[in-house]
């Protein structure tokens, strides 16, 4: 079996697992931990590294011996991070790639996070062999996105910082503005339906994947949004991002 370590690294929480790389199962238990705060390059590189030595000795592979790919949610461009999404501004313009590479003890794959989901559910979730213009969305701290065409990637997207009537689209509908803003799902959907309407208007996807960690609820709400084109629940759930980022590791694939 071949396998990769993903790593996740969110607003609230930085996750971890050992994914087969054929099945997109993931191998053992995965794991986490709070997202340090602040969110400094260095503290969230110690807890990547111990993360991955823990990974390693729970599934009894040899340390060192396992890819690793990391998802952050940043616009990275050649290991380079150049934007700090819910992490620690001293990210903005580092090498994290390098950064990462160090504290884990061998060489990374680093992408955006939601670039990793998508990847996850292009290859083996709710839009495996979908052609046309596919976009994969994750709702949860933020909202994070990735734009397919005929199966390619555009990479670094960020559309969750879209304006959309005036505000971020993820101050509107992301899974931390429905708690913020005391959203019932009827009225977290009726946010939600702006924000997809928007993306449909400017990029016309025939069809929209929706994960994160509110894909869990999604007999809660699915049937309240109003949006001009297929809207489809993730099946890699809130796995995804890990499992992207195991999939990037596994193929050097740095978007």
């Amino acid at each position: 079996m071949s396998a990769a370590i993903g790593i996740d690294v969110g607003g609230s929480a930085i996750k971890a697992a050992v994914v087969d790389l054929e099945t997109g199962v993931l191998v053992g238990e995965s794991t986490a931990c709070p997202t340090p705060a602040p969110a400094t390059l260095a503290a969230v590189g110690a807890v990547i590294a111990g993360l991955v030595l823990t990974l390693e000795a729970g599934t009894g592979y040899t340390p060192g011996s396992l890819p690793v790919g990391i998802a952050v949610p940043s616009v990275v461009r050649h290991g380079i991070t150049y934007t700090a999404s819910n992490i620690d501004l001293d990210w903005v313009g580092a090498d994290a790639r390098s950064a990462l590479a160090y504290a884990v003890g061998r060489p990374v794959v680093l992408l955006n996070d939601g670039d990793a989901a998508g990847m996850a559910e292009m290859r083996l979730g709710a839009c495996r062999g979908e052609h046309g213009t596919v976009l994969c969305l994750t709702f949860g701290t933020g909202i994070g996105s990735a734009l397919f065409i005929n199966g390619h990637l555009l990479p670094n997207t960020e559309l969750g910082h879209l304006e959309v009537g005036g505000a971020e689209a993820e101050h509107l509908a992301s899974g931390r503005a429905r708690r913020e803003r005391g959203l019932d799902w009827a009225a977290w959907a009726t946010e939600a339906s702006r924000v997809l309407t928007t993306y449909h208007a400017l990029f016309w996807p025939e069809l929209i994947v929706l994960g994160g960690g509110l894909s869990d609820q999604w007999e809660q709400f699915g049937h309240l949004l109003r949006v001009p084109c297929s809207v489809v629940p993730a099946e890699c759930r809130q796995h995804a991002g890990v499992i992207g980022a195991a999939l990037a590791a596994a193929e050097g694939l740095a978007p």
